[in-house]
């Protein structure tokens, strides 16, 4: 099969504009509190710009290498991301902040060992399954072996502690076991094994309890947990249809915390309105489609894994940050890919994505 010179033009057109919307929505969102942190509204804005500079080689370079090669280096990627998931624990090498650990320091900038290990993770199990798509039925020799490895990884990043990247790791790797063929007993068994688990970890952390009593009623603690809930729900309600303006936001004026982090969909709802904040839907739901498209026409089993579990951990990520902003999932540290601050998020979901853009030209079909 001739490859396409080409790539998805759909794709790439997608994240150019979410790049361009985040970059925008980034400044947007800090320029108030960065101004009054560091005497610099532009802080926040010039490191995601830079990362997004950089997130460009990475892009184009992901996009020009033959995604086959990822086969040669998803071993060494992966072992790689689960020391680098140990270090972030050790107080020598992993910064606290806020009593957690997901940030390794580099000098000027911080890098964050989950966001590696999820597409480590996605190379493995799309050569795994792939390898053994004959065997993806089989518990001992198809089932077990990826939901061992995605386990010891879930438990360290659990251990930042991180239940939110945790859980996104289990949704992904169940993606992929069900597109490679799993069977849908052997899933709904250790999901139900898992639960109790999952619930004693949340029932574990006073703070998680408050999180999801919060997300249950956030009125019962106005001042407390249920603090940035509702000052979401004011800035969304607050944006109208469409929206009071670029800039012009109340909740970001030291009302709704980290604005320009994970709550940044909400400035975009009151900023943009309805419409802006559909818009964005829209584009996340455009984005899963072409990668979706992607994984279908690649022209042979691991080129299509890949690109479905690329594909998952975008959209997974994407989903639960939508979710917790409009108050349907209890609140969550996931960023918006593409779109909330963040270097070492933007970065992989650039290499992703440049991953995905490679394999379209690969595809079958017009």
């Amino acid at each position: 099969m001739p490859r396409r010179m080409v790539p998805d033009l759909w794709l790439f057109s997608i994240v150019l504009a979410l790049i361009g919307l985040g970059i925008v929505m980034v400044y947007s969102a800090s320029a108030i509190v960065a101004a009054e942190r560091f005497k610099d509204p532009y802080f926040f804005m010039k490191k995601q710009l830079a990362f997004g500079i950089l997130g460009l080689g990475v892009f184009w370079g992901g996009m020009l290498v033959n995604y086959r090669q990822w086969r040669r280096v998803f071993l060494p990627l992966l072992a790689l991301s689960g020391l680098l998931l140990i270090l972030v624990l050790l107080p020598p090498f992993g910064q606290e902040i806020n009593g957690t650990r997901r940030w390794l320091r580099m000098g000027y900038f911080s890098f964050q060992p989950t966001e590696l290990a999820k597409f480590a993770l996605v190379l493995y199990l799309a050569q795994f399954l792939a390898r053994r798509r004959e065997v993806v039925g089989d518990f001992l020799f198809g089932f077990l072996p990826p939901l061992l490895v995605t386990g010891a990884m879930a438990l360290l990043v659990m251990a930042q502690p991180d239940l939110g990247n945790a859980v996104a790791l289990l949704m992904m790797v169940f993606c992929l076991l069900f597109v490679a063929g799993a069977r849908l007993r052997q899933m709904a068994t250790v999901f139900l094994l898992a639960s109790p688990l999952l619930a004693l970890a949340a029932a574990g952390a006073s703070y998680r309890v408050r999180r999801l009593l919060a997300f249950w009623d956030p009125w019962s603690d106005p001042r407390g947990s249920g603090f940035q809930m509702i000052q979401s729900y004011l800035a969304l309600g607050g944006g109208g249809l469409a929206g009071r303006g670029l800039g012009e936001s109340k909740q970001k004026l030291f009302y709704l915390p980290e604005p320009h982090t994970d709550f940044i969909f909400a400035i975009i709802g009151e900023e943009l309105g309805f419409i802006g904040a559909v818009a964005v839907v829209m584009l996340f739901g455009l984005l899963i489609w072409r990668g979706i498209r992607v994984g279908l026409r690649a022209p042979e089993p691991f080129g299509a894994l890949l690109a479905l579990g690329l594909t998952a951990m975008l959209g997974t990520q994407a989903l639960v940050n939508l979710g917790v902003v409009v108050g349907l999932l209890p609140t969550k540290g996931l960023p918006l890919p593409f779109v909330s601050f963040g270097g070492s998020s933007l970065l992989v979901a650039m290499l992703s994505v440049g991953v995905l853009l490679n394999i379209s030209q690969h595809g079958q079909g017009p």
